[in-house]
């Protein structure tokens, strides 16, 4: 496991999110306070994103990015698929605590997933998804211009160092309170709109959780 260039690949990936970091400051003021530390308090959401007992919430992200798309071929057709998200996490309006994009997880061989990495001691948190909520399944909660809700379970972690929330504390992460994301209905319609992209932008609630009776170890950054 070659944990030094995993290290390399997430760098070059913030460097992507330092633009989208700068045009969320800008509107972030206007957010509400989110919790933090122990005075987590987690929202409602559909039965089948309940995270197994035993784990409680420690840290909820606002987050402001994209959903970025590409045209490729898809069964008969073409259709836009996701390649990742770029965003930038606040806890507080004047504080970014997290960056989230995709990156190959080193624990898993290098399959790519959902990362969250620590600005502030740079501990990472891989997820694998457990269950989807959409407008179709669960409209008492998820908007219908919106992309879905979920719960990731842990697929690997890496320790960071320093201050901040340690993320590879974490063993659930949910996305709620979506706004925007969707993939655009119009762009991709024939074999010639191949390679065409997509940044499409989105805001989210992330709550992490962890288990203070686990005790699993995870990989140190060399």
């Amino acid at each position: 496991m070659n944990i030094r260039n995993t290290g390399h690949h997430i760098t070059r990936r913030i460097r992507l999110i330092a633009c989208i970091s700068a045009l969320a400051t800008a509107f972030v003021v206007a957010l509400p306070q989110v919790g933090h530390a122990q005075n987590v308090t987690p929202p409602p959401v559909p039965g089948t994103l309940h995270v197994p007992e035993g784990n409680e919430a420690f840290l909820i992200g606002h987050a402001f990015g994209s959903q970025d798309y590409v045209c490729a071929a898809s069964g008969s057709g073409v259709a836009f698929v996701l390649t990742t998200p770029e965003a930038v996490l606040f806890d507080n309006p004047a504080r970014r605590v997290i960056n989230h994009f995709f990156s190959p997880n080193p624990v898993e061989g290098g399959t790519i997933r959902a990362t969250w990495q620590s600005t502030r001691n740079s501990s990472v948190f891989w997820g694998k998804l457990v269950h989807a909520a959409t407008f179709a399944t669960d409209p008492d909660f998820v908007a219908p211009d919106a992309i879905a809700w979920l719960l990731l379970s842990r697929a690997g972690v890496l320790e960071g160092s320093g201050n901040g929330d340690n993320l590879a504390a974490a063993t659930f992460v949910q996305r709620v309170n979506t706004v925007g994301g969707l993939a655009p209905s119009i762009g991709c319609n024939s074999p010639a709109d191949i390679g065409k992209t997509a940044f499409v932008p989105y805001e989210a609630d992330y709550v992490f959780y962890k288990n203070p009776t686990a005790t699993t170890a995870v990989p140190e950054r060399n």
